[in-house]
C-alpha cells in the first residue's frame, strides 16, 4: 500500500488513510486505538483513479503530471469531440483542491495545463478556429466577474439567468479571446490574484469562494464538403473548502464559512438525488429487459410492484427525486455539468490525518454518490449542418424508393404521377440543401474573419 511507509501526516498527526491502486481505505484510529476487533471501522471506497500526494519520496507518489494525463488529457479529448466537459475539486480545506486545479509556479496544476494544450491546439490544428475565457467567483452567493476590468470592475455582481435552450448563464460576465499561451496564463493570473482568500484554522490563504473558470472551446470542421462549427464549454471548477464554524472568528468570516457550508450542503443534496435517480432509471431499465426476454405477466406483475404508488412513505422513494438545483448559485450555474449535457469528472481531495477523519470520510461519501451519476451528453454540433444531414438521408431514401418503384413498375402510365410526386420531393429537398449549405459558408467566412 503506497501509504503504509507514511506514518506521519504533513500535519504531524497520525495517518487515516491507505491508497492502494483504485481502493481508498480509512481507518478510525482513534476508536481502533480501544477496540479489541477494529474490522467494522475500516471503511473502503473504490473510485476510477486514486492518487498519493502526501510524501514526494514515495515511490508512489502521484505528480501534477500524472493527474493531468489521466484526467486533463480525458477533458480535452471530450471537449476536442464536440462534447461539454466539467472538471470540480470538492474537499475540505486545506486538503489541496486549488493545488490541484491551479498549482504553483513550480508545479502547475490542472486549469493550466488544459489552457495551454487547448491552445496548442487552435495554432497548430487549422481546422480549429479560437477558444474564449471568463472567469468567475461565487462569493457569498454573489457572482463575481474576476476579470473585469476599468470601470466596469467596481460592479459587485452580476445576475443569474437562464436560457430556454442553453440554460443558466451569467448575465454580462465578460469573455476574453485568447490566441496564445502567454495571454490565458495572464488572465488566469489576474483572476487567481482577484480572488477573495483569508486565513483560517487549516490555511493561510483559504479560498473563500467557488470559482469557475470556463473555455469556450470553438472547432472549424468540414463535413461531407460543407464547413460547420462545434462549440464546447469547458467548465473548471475549484469549490472553497467546508470548514466548522469557530466562534472566535470574526462575523464576515462566519458569514463566508456558513455560506461555503449552504452551497456545499446543496451541492451534496442535488449529487445524492442525481444518483439516486440513475440508480433508478438503471433499474427500471434493467426490469423492462427482463419482461422483454421472459415471461411477460410473471416480471410485469413485479415491475408494477416496485413502480406502483405504494402506500405510505415507501410510495414517495420510488419517484425520482425532484433536484434543487436553484437553492445556491452555485448548482444552479452548474446545472448541465451535474446532471445535463456534460461530461463531468469529481476530484475529491481528502487529508490523510487522523484529526480530518469526519471531513475526510464525508468526502470520501460524496464522491462514491457522485460516482452514480450518469449523464447523457451530447455533440454541440451546428444545428444547419445536422439539418443538412438528415436532409440528405431523406434524399437518398426517396431516391431508393424511387427506383423501386420504377423497377416494379415498368410501364410508364402507371409511374408517371408516383414518379413526378418524388422527384418533386427529392428536387425540394436538394434546393433546401443548397441554400442551407450557402448559410453556412456564408456564416463560416464571417467566423473565420473575426478569428483570425
Amino acid at each position: 500500500m503506497a501509504s503504509s511507509q507514511v506514518e506521519l501526516s504533513a500535519d504531524g498527526g497520525r495517518v487515516a488513510v491507505q491508497v492502494e491502486d483504485k481502493f481508498v481505505r480509512i481507518r478510525n484510529v482513534k476508536v481502533s486505538v480501544f477496540a479489541v476487533d477494529s474490522r467494522e471501522k475500516l471503511l473502503e471506497f473504490c473510485f476510477d483513479y486514486c492518487y498519493w500526494s502526501v510524501d514526494p519520496a514515495d515511490p508512489h507518489y502521484a505528480s501534477q503530471e500524472e493527474v493531468f494525463q489521466d484526467l486533463g488529457v480525458s477533458v480535452l479529448s471530450g471537449a476536442s469531440e464536440g462534447y461539454n466537459v466539467c472538471l470540480f475539486a470538492y474537499g475540505q480545506t486545506g486538503s489541496g483542491k486549488t493545488y490541484t486545479m491551479m498549482g504553483t509556479p513550480d508545479s502547475i496544476g490542472l486549469t493550466p495545463r488544459i489552457c495551454q494544450v487547448c491552445l496548442r491546439i487552435c495554432v497548430h490544428v487549422f481546422s480549429s478556429l479560437c477558444s474564449h475565457f471568463s472567469f468567475l467567483e461565487i462569493y457569498n452567493e454573489r457572482v463575481r466577474d474576476l476579470l473585469r476590468r476599468g470601470e466596469q470592475k467596481k460592479r459587485a455582481s452580476l445576475r443569474v439567468r437562464e436560457h430556454p435552450d442553453k440554460g443558466p448563464y451569467v448575465q454580462d460576465l465578460s469573455q476574453h479571446v485568447v490566441s496564445d499561451c502567454k495571454q490565458a496564463m495572464d488572465l488566469l493570473e489576474e483572476g487567481i490574484a482577484n480572488r477573495i482568500t483569508a486565513a483560517t484554522h487549516n490555511h493561510d490563504a483559504s479560498s473563500r469562494s467557488h470559482a469557475i473558470f470556463t473555455i469556450q472551446y470553438t472547432q472549424a470542421i468540414l463535413e461531407n464538403n460543407l464547413p460547420s462549427e462545434t462549440v464546447s464549454k469547458i467548465n473548471l471548477v475549484d469549490l472553497a473548502g467546508s470548514e466548522r464554524a469557530d466562534p472566535h472568528y470574526c462575523r464576515d468570516r462566519l458569514t463566508e464559512g456558513s455560506n461555503i457550508n449552504k452551497s456545499l450542503v446543496t451541492l451534496g443534496i442535488v449529487i445524492s438525488a442525481l444518483a439516486q435517480n440513475s440508480q433508478m432509471s438503471s433499474s427500471c431499465q434493467s426490469i423492462n429487459s427482463m419482461a422483454s426476454e421472459g415471461d411477460g405477466s410473471t416480471v410485469g406483475s413485479h415491475s408494477s410492484s416496485l413502480s406502483g404508488g405504494g402506500g405510505g412513505g415507501g410510495g414517495g422513494g420510488r419517484r425520482h427525486c425532484f433536484i434543487p438545483y436553484r437553492d445556491s448559485v452555485l448548482t444552479w450555474l452548474l446545472k448541465d455539468s451535474l446532471g445535463g449535457n456534460s461530461k463531468t469528472i469529481m476530484i475529491a481531495t481528502v487529508s490523510p490525518s487522523a484529526n480530518s477523519y469526519n471531513e475526510t470520510l464525508s468526502t470520501l461519501r460524496y464522491a462514491a454518490h457522485a460516482r452514480n451519476i450518469v449523464n447523457k451528453p451530447r455533440v454541440n454540433e451546428d444545428a444547419n449542418v445536422r439539418l443538412i444531414r438528415e436532409l440528405r438521408e431523406e434524399i437518398d431514401r426517396l431516391k431508393s424508393m424511387l427506383l423501386s418503384f420504377e423497377m416494379r413498375n415498368p410501364s410508364p402510365s402507371l409511374s408517371d404521377e408516383r414518379d413526378g410526386n418524388l422527384s418533386d420531393i427529392v428536387l425540394q429537398n436538394e434546393l433546401k440543401v443548397m441554400q442551407m449549405a450557402t448559410v453556412i459558408f456564408d456564416t463560416s467566412s464571417q467566423s473565420l474573419v473575426i478569428f483570425s
